[in-house]
């Protein structure tokens, strides 16, 4: 019998002890990888969404809220601002913004946001079509891959936004113009993939329905809905997303001066991103040493049953001595066991870690509309399974020194 076979049927003969040890390791692991994942998933998610935006103007209100809704999409405005406060943004010859793009948000379709904007939007996300075309006139409508993937939309279809993002019967504009699809995006794995994109006219065209004249006016020709907003009055908007030239001192003073000069808001993305990671990095700090704890008492919970089980095992170890195992191999047995036990425990604790991400996805799925992706490995959690390694090393060198120092002689004659 091979001293695999040997160590593994020593395991297997104590299955409580055994058992406690691998729910400790896995424990200690799947907490550590499932914090890993998470954080990695979220600063992909955030990082890839941050398409180059330096500036984000809207109206008053939480910093991170208006972040959220204009650029996430997974919270609600602020509020509006009149486009003729933010026309010097749009502005193509302006001389510190490459590019300013507007957003019309507050209705939705099924729980996925309805963007209205103009076509320097796809320019932020590199969106390309993948089917169908680009809109032409107002309630067209491009899908991103995944939101026209979920919703089962297709070419042709037609429906009827709902107020907010709330998926309920009651806030649908039953009165309103139906939205058309007119193409679908190709996946570009960022924000652009779960929403839907209309020109701006859109969404003035439903808040508009109890005039009818208004409403004749929308789905007809008259917008230049590839064109500048800036031709219109007495209009609003949600908020600017904001691209500089370069890194002009001016470009930077931008957002004091919109902040201490005018009755909106600017925010710049970076920064409230390092806030929110700040804000999170506390629990995620809190729960990574917990999962510390739970690996050190896992480490206690093996030493102490190979520990213990010497005593019951000293006739088995010694018969294996008077059979020509010398102490190198009675040493490597106990290491043996609980280096496997260690393992077997990290990966179960894997395992248990990635299902625990893909309930996690679907709730972000649900609730956010935003893909995690569970069958993603990184290169930590080789680390990780290197240090149960370890750890099942430190758990079991004593008890495999003192099973190597077994009599034989006073062990046999007992």
């Amino acid at each position: 019998m091979s001293i695999f076979s040997l160590a593994l049927r020593n395991l297997l003969h104590r299955p409580w002890v055994t058992a406690l040890s691998l729910i400790l390791a896995a424990l200690g692991t799947g907490l550590i990888s499932l914090i890993l994942l998470l954080n990695w998933q979220l600063e992909q998610q955030f990082d890839r969404n941050l398409a180059g935006i330096d500036l984000v103007v809207g109206a008053k209100g939480s910093p991170l809220q208006l972040m959220m809704s204009s650029m996430y999409h997974i919270s609600s405005p602020t509020g509006n601002v009149p486009l003729d406060g933010v026309k010097p943004f749009l502005n193509p010859e302006h001389p510190y913004i490459e590019l300013g793009v507007p957003l019309a948000l507050g209705d939705s379709y099924r729980g996925r946001r309805i963007v209205g904007t103009r076509p320097a939007f796809f320019d932020l996300y590199g969106a390309e079509l993948g089917k169908g075309n680009m809109w032409t006139k107002p309630m067209d409508v491009v899908a991103g891959a995944t939101a026209a993937r979920e919703l089962g939309l297709a070419i042709g279809d037609t429906f009827q936004s709902s107020h907010g993002l709330i998926e309920d019967d009651d806030l649908t504009h039953r009165d309103a113009p139906e939205f058309r699809i007119t193409g679908i995006l190709a996946p570009t794995g960022t924000v652009a993939d779960l929403i839907l994109i209309t020109p701006a006219e859109s969404l003035w065209a439903v808040h508009d329905t109890h005039d009818h004249a208004e409403e004749s006016h929308a789905e007809g020709t008259h917008y230049n809905v590839t064109g500048p907003l800036s031709a219109y009055t007495d209009r609003s908007i949600t908020s600017v997303l904001i691209r500089f030239r370069g890194n002009s001192v001016t470009a930077l003073n931008m957002q004091r001066s919109i902040n201490e000069n005018t009755e909106m808001q600017a925010v710049t993305p970076t920064i409230q991103l390092a806030e929110l990671f700040a804000t999170v990095g506390q629990g995620e700090k809190v729960l990574r040493q917990l999962g510390y704890v739970v690996v050190a008492v896992s480490v206690l919970s093996i030493f102490i049953g190979l520990y213990n089980s010497l005593d019951q095992r000293r006739g088995e170890l010694a018969l294996l001595r008077s059979l020509g195992a010398g102490p190198p191999k009675l040493f490597g047995l106990l290491m043996l066991e609980g280096t496997l036990t260690a393992i077997a425990g990290a990966l179960l604790g894997l395992m248990v870690s990635h299902l625990g991400i893909a309930v996690i996805a679907r709730y972000f799925s649900e609730t956010y509309r935003y893909d995690f992706r569970a069958l993603v490995f990184l290169p930590q959690e080789w680390w990780l399974l290197l240090g149960a390694g370890v750890v099942g090393v430190i758990a079991a060198a004593i008890p495999a020194h003192r099973a190597s120092r077994t009599d034989v002689h006073s062990t046999l004659s007992q």
